[in-house]
């Protein structure tokens, strides 16, 4: 296909299958959402196939059109509807863009397009990481299942399967050494902050009013035992008295019913009134969370790019990831944060190291984040990249790799 760079009418039409358009689903909707704005000002027209059903609140008011192919069953999100409509629909795009493994939208889209003239492409999103194989060993055992069945001939017949992050597809390798599939890393980043700051900030004050004018570090994301909520709080007890103005605000859904167990490690820590929990915050509330934060903090044991983290760092907070945390190496390189391993240790150490940072440090860490985000994960261009990559062109020159050397975290 041929696409123009710029022009202001849409010259490709590509479609986006994923399971739901829920913001709680975390960084894959946002992402998806940020890229199809920035590529139609590229000429590029997206719509979406979602296993929502129609009357979800989620697809309100949303800047594309979005085809409902719900509703899903619970299990495997199987919808007996998207197969039957892909094929009827999909010579209409150019291009599918297929969001996440192990559920009916990889099979499905295969079962549907392999072979066909209409390409696809599968965004894995950190979901071959194997990290899984030991964090939950029984699915693990069924995705090796699912993978022989059917999910390696997802990847296999894909025009390309995409990844984020270098360290991103070496790890996927290694969970399934002997596939078959054409791997290319693309660029991922969000759009930039915007909106007025006062009012953001307002609305986050509004929605956390326990939280007065203290200052705080923020983990925004799900509130999932990958995440290492855990591990953060008890960390946070252990350094409390090396900070005592500071506070902690976790926000984000509650997937898996884990609040009560958090709740009791803050109270055996004596931290429960430092420790706030807003919930989900979106729009001006949580760019207000960004904007007023002192740092933020995502103490994951896997992430294959974290989107929140380039969010944090467009709004000039200095960032403390782990080393699990795929694009770190980009934020050691750049001065924009502390790093260290997902373990109690090391987790410790990142607020430790950020108490002791002086005030004047932290302002230089906060520009040198807003600078890394401007030159690495710009909307622009990942919306360029992956559309590079939807046109069949090869890829453009990668960066000079990142070097090891230096940037281990420590207590290594």
């Amino acid at each position: 296909m041929s696409v123009p760079a710029s022009s202001g009418r849409a010259h490709t039409r590509v479609l986006r299958v994923i399971t739901t358009l829920s913001a709680s689903a975390g960084g894959p909707v946002e992402g998806l959402r940020r890229s199809a704005d920035a590529m139609s000002r590229l000429g590029c027209e997206t719509e979406v196939a979602t296993l929502d059903p129609p009357d979800a609140p989620c697809l309100r008011d949303l800047p594309f059109a979005v085809h409902a192919l719900g509703p899903r069953t619970r299990a495997y999100s199987f919808s007996p509807r998207l197969v039957p409509w892909l094929r009827a629909n999909a010579s209409s795009y150019d291009a599918v863009v297929v969001h996440g493994v192990w559920n009916y939208c990889s099979i499905g889209t295969w079962w549907a397009l392999a072979g066909g003239p209409t390409p696809y492409m599968v965004f894995t999103h950190g979901m071959l990481d194997p990290w899984f194989r030991t964090a939950s060993p029984l699915k693990w055992r069924a995705k090796e299942l699912l993978w022989r069945v059917a999910e390696s001939r997802v990847l296999r017949d894909a025009r390309a399967v995409l990844f984020t992050t270098e360290e991103e597809r070496v790890l996927a390798r290694s969970s399934f050494p002997d596939a078959r599939y054409n791997a290319r890393v693309v660029c991922y980043g969000t759009a930039d902050v915007s909106g007025d700051p006062d009012r953001q900030d307002a609305a986050f004050r509004a929605a956390l009013p326990g939280l007065g004018d203290r200052r705080f570090l923020l983990f925004l994301s799900r509130i999932h035992p990958k995440k290492g909520c855990d591990l953060l709080l008890r960390a946070f007890a252990a350094a409390a008295s090396r900070d005592p103005g500071l506070d902690l605000v976790i926000a984000g859904p509650d997937e898996t019913g884990w609040r009560p167990e958090l709740d009791r490690i803050a109270a055996e820590g004596g931290i429960t009134g430092r420790v706030h929990w807003p919930g989900l915050l979106t729009g001006d509330a949580k760019w207000g969370a960004f904007r007023a934060c002192s740092g933020f903090v995502l103490p994951s044991h896997q992430e294959n790019f974290g989107i929140v983290v380039a969010e944090a760092m467009a709004c000039s907070a200095p960032v403390l990831i782990t080393d699990k945390v795929n694009i770190w190496r980009d934020v050691a390189e750049a001065g924009a944060g502390l790093v260290e391993p997902d373990d109690l240790p090391g987790i410790s150490r990142l607020l430790a190291r950020f108490s002791d940072m002086p005030e004047e440090e932290r302002a230089v860490t906060g520009r040198r984040a807003r600078d890394a985000f401007l030159s690495r994960f710009s909307i622009e261009g990942a919306a360029a990249d992956l559309l590079a990559a939807l046109r069949g062109e090869p890829p453009s020159p990668a960066r000079e790799p990142v070097a090891t050397r230096d940037l281990l975290p420590a207590g290594r």
